[in-house]
């Protein structure tokens, strides 16, 4: 899977929106916008702290539905 992908993936593991993503990481909308498009890389290393803290958080929905402390 390509980091175009997996930013995707990682966004709808969580249940946001794109809009909640970006306020959530502080990332502007457009930045995201040309990462899930692909006309922009995401770095790779931004992808793997951003899986990080929503392992750390416990932000995925699947851990949310499990009852999982937040």
């Amino acid at each position: 899977m390509d980091v175009q992908q997996r930013v995707i993936e990682l966004r709808k593991s969580t249940g946001m929106n794109r809009k909640e993503f970006c306020e959530y990481f502080e990332i502007p909308y457009r930045t995201v916008t040309e990462w899930e498009r692909g006309t922009h890389k995401m770095p790779e290393y931004v992808l793997r702290m951003m899986e990080y803290q929503i392992r750390m958080e416990k932000l995925k929905k699947s851990d949310l539905k499990q009852g999982k402390e937040v």
